[in-house]
């Protein structure tokens, strides 16, 4: 039996989680689709360790093979992720009591974001094991996008960050990067390489994510019937401001079409709100403020029926690590608009199975979405070459696989 110990210590962690909520989108998926696609194979389990709050249930399983397991530290209050530096020592001071008081062994110890990092570099060392590091977000790479911004070293305190993540680097005996792109940064803003450092990237759940089948009864959306999507947490880096400008240009010859920027929290929180009002007033000044759509949370089993019905699907990212929802849409048989600051860029063709676009020239981006919704033969090749792209590639199975022949070739 191969026990794994997989650590994501910040956000909203939950089997089902509500995406959307602060700090909790994408990585949170990862983790969980990997750790059920490593127990899939036979012999895995895996334990997901994570900060408990707000009187959250310490243990709540995913399945028979993966749990979630959560350890208190500091106090019972959500602590956003650039703030969870002070807890970290008790974090793993109780998680080292966790795992003695169970009586657990673990083969393998896999950190997800430098926040985990830095507690399984810790842990790991108490048990004289070694550990095994995703970085997801670099935070060097971060900083530089936002330099000219007011304030943001007192908001994500970059300088501390990046020090840490220093250190992870030098002690993880191996570095999984999401994409070529995240991998050269590592050189790039790090001065680091290391032999022992591969690109694997997300995985989509093709169960859930696939294009309508025969006999399959598709839910009801409340969505307009012709609509462009985008679907993320509402923040300033995904460029839904850009988006907004870009369907401008696009909604005078398209004057039955309309914009969806969904995702966002159960209950918002004031920058969630504010960010929302400020794509309003865009919307406004362009008189689009009945085709602009902002339905918030979307739930699980609707996530793919908005894909699914979507004449485009948009990832308009200011910057982004990998950009997992681009994955989710191809594999939904949806055409896809590409930010060609991300790093799932080197995965895909421009032209064959995505348009990439630079997000910050809004005429480049509404140009490629205007191609796809009047050229069908495009379109086609566009949704044929983004689902052979998907099953070649991203399942979560092949992921998983790729996986296990790292950790053994550490071991």
């Amino acid at each position: 039996m191969k026990r794994v110990a997989m650590l994501s210590v910040h956000g909203y962690f939950d089997p089902k989680p509500l995406l959307g909520a602060t700090d909790t989108g994408g990585q949170v998926v990862y983790v969980l689709e990997l750790a059920k696609a490593l127990a899939r194979r036979e012999g895995y389990k895996v334990d997901i360790f994570t900060r408990n709050f707000e009187g959250r249930l310490p243990e709540e399983a995913v399945n028979e093979d993966v749990r979630v397991v959560r350890i208190p530290a500091g106090s019972d209050e959500f602590i956003p992720k650039e703030e969870l530096l002070p807890v970290l020592d008790e974090l793993v001071d109780n998680m080292e009591r966790y795992i003695v008081k169970n009586g657990l062994e673990y083969d393998i110890f896999h950190s997800h974001y430098w926040d985990a990092g830095y507690v399984a570099m810790k842990i790991a060392a108490r048990f004289n094991h070694w550990f095994v590091h995703t970085s997801h977000s670099l935070g060097a790479w971060k900083k530089e996008r936002f330099k000219d911004v007011s304030g943001a070293e007192e908001m994500f305190h970059f300088e501390e960050r990046i020090a840490r993540e220093k250190v992870i680097f030098q002690h993880a005996r191996g570095i999984t990067a999401t994409s070529q792109a995240e991998y050269d940064n590592y050189k790039h803003y790090y001065d680091f390489e290391n032999e022992n450092m591969v690109i694997i990237p997300p995985g989509v759940d093709i169960e859930v994510f696939h294009p309508l089948q025969e006999g399959e009864n598709e839910p009801e959306t409340g969505l307009p019937e012709n609509y462009i999507l985008a679907l993320a947490r509402i923040d300033h880096n995904k460029g839904f401001d850009l988006l907004v400008h870009s369907f401008a240009l696009l909604a005078p010859e398209n004057p039955d079409l309309c914009l969806v920027i969904g995702g966002g929290s159960k209950n918002p929180k004031q920058p969630e709100i504010d960010l929302k009002n400020e794509l309003m007033e865009i919307a406004t000044s362009y008189n689009l403020q009945d085709r602009v759509l902002l339905p918030g949370y979307v739930p699980d089993e609707l996530m793919a029926p908005y894909y699914r019905n979507a004449r485009v699907f948009v990832l308009s990212s200011r910057f982004e690590p990998f950009g997992m929802t681009v994955i989710e849409a191809m594999a939904c048989g949806t055409p896809v608009v590409v930010t060609s600051l991300g790093g799932i860029r080197h995965f895909l063709n421009h032209d064959k199975d995505a348009m990439t676009v630079n997000p910050k020239n809004t005429e480049e981006m509404s140009l490629a979405i205007d191609k796809i919704l009047k050229n069908n033969s495009l379109r086609k090749n566009l949704i044929e070459n983004g689902l052979k792209t998907v099953y070649e590639k991203f399942t979560w199975d092949a992921i998983a696989a790729q996986h296990i022949d790292f950790f053994n070739r550490l071991s």
